[in-house]
């Protein structure tokens, strides 16, 4: 998440909060301070702020917990795992890809929900075997109810919830379709996220009571994400099977190293649609470098028909090349990722197809959903 601050790494995974952390940390330790305070008159203060401050850590600790639960069992697939974060909603662990089947997906989803509901027995345990009292049983409590929430509540069969991903893993057992899969849980998600919003809703427009509004938030947050899960996952759906040569822009702007400029301008300038940049290719189709159109103007015209290509010709980047065969969707990550525009397409002899860039793409789509409505 953007402007998040690194803590530092545990089990490897970076640790990171984003300031939206800091605003609940403050409410929750008022809260449970205020609420301590209220049940135990005789603490002084400033114990009772002090006890409503570990109650929140320990919240945010469970929280963390929980997303280790994810991440832990992401890893021994072979997963890796980016980044833990904690933010206004809980928690986010960022996982390199998906499992690789719907059992393993659905491993990593329950973990983390299985993770809070044995925190949530280890605390009720303790708490009745030791025969704790007085403001550490509130805490205790406390946090063992927060666990219980968290298990419940990330058990609710939508995206991006735990309950959705278990969903997700399901319908991708019975379709063998993943996308398929993400899609029909993405629904269910922006379903609860109307519920969460209208529940949130209602007692304010209705009774000018804002009790709920936490449910709204809620709501909102996971009809947005629901929403975007759904449409990544209809984008990938269309794009399986699809290679980089699929993408290629038809008649790419491509010319020989050898050809004089006078040629060149000729040729593929004037009077043409207007390419601002050509990729170079020697006699045998091999990619050597690229051309700017405007470069032209350091050479005066009366040298263009002895002036070849390759002087005004600028060396590219091979590694930013991808391979014909290269599978679309991976191209298509690599495109944002790399904030790239456009990429030279080669096969694996070094032979250039012709150029990608999102527009070609978005065209291929467009061609292939149009075909099958006919």
């Amino acid at each position: 998440m953007n402007g998040s601050i690194r803590l530092g790494n545990l089990f490897g995974i970076p640790l990171y909060v984003h300031p939206s952390w800091f605003l609940v940390l403050g409410l929750m330790t008022f809260w449970y301070g205020g609420y301590l305070a209220n049940q135990f008159p005789g603490l002084m203060a400033p114990l009772p702020l002090l006890l409503g401050l570990v109650a929140a850590l320990l919240l945010f600790a469970s929280v963390l917990a929980h997303e280790l639960g994810h991440s832990l069992v992401a890893i021994r697939q072979g997963i890796e795992v980016k980044s833990i974060t904690l933010f206004l909603f809980g928690g986010l662990a960022s996982l390199e890809k998906e499992s690789k089947t719907p059992a393993e997906a659905f491993w990593v989803a329950i973990a983390g929900p299985a993770v809070s509901l044995i925190l949530f027995t280890l605390l009720k345990m303790l708490s009745i075997g030791i025969g704790i009292s007085g403001p550490l049983s509130v805490i205790v409590a406390m946090v063992a109810t927060i666990n219980l929430v968290l298990a419940l509540f990330n058990l609710i069969p939508g995206l991006p919830l735990d309950g959705g991903n278990i969903l997700k893993s399901l319908v991708w057992k019975i379709t063998d379709n993943p996308y398929k899969g993400v899609v029909f849980a993405s629904r269910v998600g922006q379903l609860v996220g109307w519920l969460g919003i209208s529940f949130g809703l209602i007692p304010i427009l209705m009774l000018g009571r804002f009790d709920n509004i936490w449910l709204a938030l809620m709501g909102w947050f996971l009809l947005q994400n629901a929403g975007m899960s759904a449409q990544s996952a209809t984008i990938q759906d269309k794009l399986k099977g699809l290679t980089a040569e699929d993408a290629v822009i038809p008649n790419s702007p491509i010319v020989a190293a050898d050809l004089s400029l006078r040629e060149f301008a000729n040729e593929y300038i004037i009077g043409k649609n207007q390419w601002h940049k050509f990729s170079v290719t020697d006699e045998e189709g091999q990619l050597l470098g690229e051309i700017a159109v405007d470069e032209m103007k350091m050479i005066p015209t009366s040298d263009w028909p002895n002036t070849p290509v390759r002087k005004l010709m600028q060396a590219v980047d091979l590694s930013t090349t991808v391979q014909s065969d290269q599978s679309l969707l991976e191209v298509v990550t690599l495109l944002e990722t790399g904030k790239l525009t456009q990429l030279p397409v080669v096969r694996d002899n070094g032979v250039l197809v012709g150029l990608l860039e999102k527009a070609s793409i978005i065209r291929l789509l467009e061609t292939r959903a149009q075909t099958k409505l006919a």
